[in-house]
């Protein structure tokens, strides 16, 4: 008797059937069900966005018997461990399946988060090979801790090959530590700053030096533009100073290059250069000074350094002590931050513990559908019902809040 896999492939299932399907309502055995499930999502156009659905919302151990199965169909492994369809708790079984390939691996290591990278870094397999860990230590997301540990067992692999292909540690980005701001300057602008807030900055520094140095001397660019700031007026300072100097030309070149603003970027700011509009300061400082100015600045400058285009700036505004829950509830709620932003909100436990975070995030359709789709099972019914209405989500997201306010109702009405 031929399984129901070989029936719907052969396209002999009636629709009725498929529809079944796609929902995952087939009396079939759980390992052919999500078999074709991803034959749905993959192969189908019609059932493929209720089929991914419900492989979103699989029931997890059969997921992870699946993920970590060696007799687990190819096709189903690769669907598991692309990064859109990737759910972390079936990465551990993913990483030793030996029906995964190297290559499949290597690929992930390479681009992998940051939440993913610890889970990768105690594989056994990772570590016994170079491939998969040649491509780790290309990841950009890793520190310089995690970039050194990586780079010793690459040595201990294979020395001789890992000095010609392997990125060698990098010491002196590792010893890299940022110099003890100025007196008078951005560290004594706010009553607020203690040695605990000084002694975060210098590890998020130190941690991410690779990266800022990677970045360069980018400038503050706000994600969706200047003009939705509330500040953006006096930004206009440094173009009429420009403006004069270039009417003054005439007067000669020696006049106009004296007037022309300095477009060189600094770590910390006079006091004189302090004062004036957030935004005016902010514009003045390099990436290592808006770092230090997310960490121990005010809140509105946290508020404008969230929306930083430069993903380390922006992620540093999370780390800062002074940070509330109540602008991490309105931050949740932003559409003009990066996607990095709202991600990384996900991976802070006292964030999370406020329900306000979690219902924000999954309003939000800047917020990615992994992500909501993790959080919309701790939403109350009310929440759901209405997420299931909120026409600025996808569709996969409003799908999967309907689907659990009618479990969520069948259930009281059951009680």
């Amino acid at each position: 008797m031929p399984r129901m896999i070989d029936t719907i492939r052969s396209s002999m299932a009636s629709s009725q059937v498929m529809q079944t399907a796609a929902r995952g309502a087939l009396a079939v055995p759980p390992q052919e069900m999500i078999e074709i499930l991803v034959y749905l999502a993959t192969q189908t156009k019609i059932f493929a966005e209720r089929a991914r659905l419900t492989l979103a919302g699989w029931d997890e151990s059969s997921s992870r018997k699946a993920a970590a199965d060696p007799s687990t169909p190819k096709e189903v492994l690769a669907y598991m461990i692309t990064p859109g369809n990737l759910r972390p708790t079936l990465l551990p079984g993913l990483l030793e399946n030996p029906s995964v390939s190297e290559q499949s691996l290597a690929e992930l290591a390479a681009a992998a988060s940051r939440y993913m990278l610890e889970t990768l870094a105690k594989s056994p397999r990772v570590n016994r090979s170079q491939t998969i860990l040649s491509a780790l230590s290309s990841n950009p997301s890793l520190n310089s801790a995690q970039s050194s540990a990586i780079a010793e067992k690459l040595a201990s692999l294979s020395p001789p090959t890992v000095k010609e292909t392997a990125p060698a540690p990098q010491p002196a980005a590792a010893k890299i530590v940022p110099p003890e701001p100025p007196p008078n300057q951005i560290a004594s602008t706010d009553p607020g700053t203690d040695e605990a807030t000084e002694k975060t900055t210098i590890v998020y520094l130190t941690e991410h030096a690779a990266e800022i140095s990677a970045e360069g001397d980018k400038p503050f660019q706000p994600v969706g533009g200047v003009e939705e700031l509330p500040s953006a007026a006096p930004q206009l300072a440094p173009v009429e100073a420009k403006t004069e100097a270039v009417a003054s030309s005439s007067q000669g070149a020696a006049t106009a290059a004296k007037k022309a603003p300095s477009p060189v970027k600094k770590a910390y700011l006079s006091p004189e250069e302090q004062r004036g509009s957030a935004l005016q300061k902010i514009s003045k400082l390099g990436i290592t000074g808006r770092i230090q100015l997310a960490m121990k600045g005010s809140k509105e400058e946290r508020s404008l350094l969230i929306r930083d285009g430069t993903k380390i700036v922006a992620l540093a505004v999370l780390e800062s002590p002074k940070l509330t829950d109540g602008e991490v509830e309105k931050f949740a709620n932003q559409k003009n931050v990066l996607e990095a932003v709202l991600r990384a909100i996900t991976l802070k436990r006292r964030f999370m513990k406020q329900y306000a975070v979690v219902r924000n995030l999954t309003n939000n359709p800047r917020t990615p559908i992994d992500v909501s789709l993790g959080l919309i099972k701790h939403l109350l019914a009310t929440d759901l019902k209405n997420l299931a209405g909120n026409k600025e989500v996808s569709d996969t997201v409003r799908k999967m809040a309907l689907r659990m306010f009618r479990q969520k109702s069948e259930t009281a009405n059951k009680d």
